[in-house]
């Protein structure tokens, strides 16, 4: 009995032993994994100020201000062209001649004409002042002279219409005669485009009425010339709204000295209605937004703070803020996905 009692006890001690060095190893554990929390790598930028501008965005097909079929007032041989497709012309510019020499001679009988009847005016018309003939006979020289002079105003006209010109300024678009082709009156010859300005076309929700208006500048893109910007303003803004659509069409005007924009090329447009100047501003993947609110990570000692704030304006890689911040804070950039409030972070980009 006295042995039985002996190892028992010895028993329990053991086993009160082990409890004790597991116990004593778990304590040590866990406080070992507390202190040694691995902080978050993030990278951080300041908050800084400058100006953003707001603005209205929409996609267009650019277009010609000025286009114009120039056609053959009268009919003749083509006898020289003078300017080809791609051309820059000025109004007025001969863009080719037809054929003459009939016209010429027209034009110099007329002259004759005219002359003659001209002496016999002034004459009739002297011996009208001194009486020496009648009313009647003054006023058939003076028709018949009037009327000669409109016909020889009239063949000259004809002989000028041979050279055909440009009615406008522009880019000599398409040419559709060749030399030695039979051109009758009226038959199209050139198409010239005027590039300067360029219009492109918005159509607007009638929400954002109220924030366009004439002479406001726009920037222009296009698909077809990397990396390069056009400047331009709004030249109209129409005063209906479209029923069916609910849209105004706006019309803004780019000027390109440099020739490089087309008619007909995509374009996007991005009109500035309002500028915020010396205004908070942080990059745009600093905020989140979450249930209609929007927050950023404020770095203060290696930890990262949630802060709610207010926005504003958003243009290009920027986002305005309203409340919040103050100028110089340290807000988390990039790994604000890992972070709770108060979080532990390792700033590995500044």
């Amino acid at each position: 009995m006295r042995r039985f009692t002996k190892i028992f006890s010895l028993l329990t001690l053991l086993s009160v032993a082990f409890l004790n060095v597991g116990c004593g190893k778990d304590s040590n554990s866990m406080t070992k994994d507390k202190k040694d929390v691995a902080a978050i790598p993030v990278e951080v930028s300041q908050v800084g100020t400058g100006n953003i501008a707001a603005y209205f965005s929409g996609t267009a097909t650019l277009e010609a201000e000025g286009d114009a079929s120039v056609v053959a007032k009268v009919g003749g041989v083509v006898q020289q062209i003078l300017v080809e497709e791609g051309s820059y012309v000025k109004a007025g510019q001969i863009l080719a001649k037809l054929d003459a020499e009939k016209l010429a001679v027209q034009l110099a009988q007329a002259e004759a004409n005219m002359r003659k009847l001209e002496n016999d005016f002034r004459r009739n018309e002297e011996l009208f002042n001194k009486k020496l003939v009648s009313a009647e006979v003054y006023q058939r020289a003076k028709f018949e002279y009037d009327s000669q002079k409109a016909a020889f105003e009239m063949t000259k006209l004809d002989h000028d219409y041979a050279s055909i010109r440009a009615p406008i300024s522009g880019v000599v678009a398409l040419r559709m005669i060749k030399v030695g082709n039979m051109v009758l009156p009226n038959t199209p010859t050139f198409r010239i485009t005027d590039f300067d300005p360029l219009l492109a076309v918005l159509h607007v929700p009638e929400r954002e009425m109220s924030k366009l208006r004439v002479g406001q500048p726009a920037s222009l893109t296009v698909d077809a010339i990397a990396n390069a910007d056009f400047t331009g303003r709004i030249a109209r803004v129409s005063p209906v709204v479209d029923p069916t659509t609910g849209t105004i069409k706006v019309t803004v005007e780019v000027r390109d000295p440099s020739r490089q924009l087309k008619a007909g090329m995509f374009g996007r447009v991005n009109v500035v209605h309002d500028v915020h100047t010396n205004t908070l501003l942080v990059p745009k993947g600093a905020v989140m937004a979450e249930d209609a609110e929007s927050a950023v990570f404020v770095v203060q000692d290696s930890v990262a703070y949630r802060k709610l704030v207010k926005t504003g304006y958003v243009n290009g890689a920027n986002i305005e803020i309203l409340s919040g911040l103050q100028a110089g804070d340290k807000i988390v950039t990039t790994g604000q996905g890992s972070l709770k409030d108060s979080t532990k972070v390792e700033v590995v980009l500044n």
